[in-house]
């Protein structure tokens, strides 16, 4: 395997309707009523005492009737910080002719640009990018961590697409990374979060987008220059990372803006984004209020 062995079990969570649930693949199972209170409905109560909530889903049967899929909602809506990684896969830093870095780049993604699994994506111009990625979501606080301890410290993955505006992006002599990718519903999450003991090696999985039907990108996280550990390293080194954090981990090859010729999101389509072991994102493509059809 290439994490640590863990001596508890994987669980899925989500949330339905507003409410945190536990996910199997027969049922759903409302956390707060199931526990009597000891967990409340949000995520949020959930990160306030991570040890304590998995050992207690590990000991829980789930056999309540199963919510639809398409119901489920950001799985993580209560994250205080959220970490960009940029240039994290070779094949993307050959597509764009960048120099391969010797540390992560790190951005961020303001929280307000978080949306669902199924939520509407609004483009405020014709030059909107998708970028699709794995997701760590953080389930300890973390500071000064080793590589070799960082599984300790992830709650699991989720889907992530950072949806990046590519004018604004690079406006002006500095690149503008937070604000091109944090417009509302540039960072959709889900469909659920699952802990790294669902994944037989936790750094191999693979990933990919489709726009409607045609693949976009397909890759494997074993393809990540800086690994999820290091990642976790890194940032903890500088930053104290706290319960419920993400780490959006970086993109491969495909991306629209370095296609020839460029190609970029438009109203009417899909965006379908996965991870295979936790699911998939399907994002409807839609004109912002500001969106200019014949804009650039």
């Amino acid at each position: 395997m290439g994490q640590e062995p863990s001596e508890v079990l994987a669980v899925r969570v989500g949330v339905a309707d507003g409410r945190l649930v536990l996910i199997s693949e027969d049922a759903n199972l409302d956390v707060e009523r199931a526990s009597n209170g000891r967990f409340g409905s949000t995520p949020e109560s959930m990160f306030d005492s991570w040890d304590e909530f998995v050992d207690w889903a590990n000991g829980v049967d789930i056999d309540e009737e199963p919510a639809p899929l398409e119901k489920l909602e950001n799985p993580v809506p209560c994250a205080r910080q959220v970490f960009g990684v940029g240039a994290n896969y070779r094949d993307h830093i050959e597509e764009s002719g960048a120099e391969v870095p010797t540390a992560p780049l790190i951005f961020t993604k303001f929280p307000s640009c978080l949306v669902g699994p199924q939520d509407e994506i609004p483009l405020p111009s014709r030059k909107v990018d998708w970028e699709v990625e794995l997701v760590v979501v953080i389930g300890r606080r973390a500071e000064h961590i080793d590589d070799g301890d960082a599984w300790r410290f992830i709650a699991g993955f989720t889907v992530g697409q950072d949806i990046s505006e590519r004018v604004l992006q690079f406006a002006g002599p500095f690149p503008q990374f937070s604000l091109s990718k944090s417009f509302p519903g540039f960072g959709p999450l889900g469909p659920m979060l699952v802990t790294v003991d669902e994944f037989e090696d936790a750094n191999d999985l693979e990933l990919g987008c489709a726009l409607d039907t045609i693949v976009k990108q397909e890759s494997r996280t074993s393809n990540l220059l800086f690994g999820v550990p290091e990642l976790v390293s890194r940032l903890s080194a500088t930053c104290i990372l706290l319960p419920g954090d993400l780490i959006f981990t970086g993109t491969p090859a495909g991306v629209g803006a370095f296609r020839s010729p460029r190609q970029f999101l438009q109203p009417g389509q899909t965006l379908t984004s996965w991870v295979r072991g936790i699911g998939e994102l399907r994002n409807p493509i839609v004109a912002g209020p500001k969106y200019v059809a014949k804009q650039f």
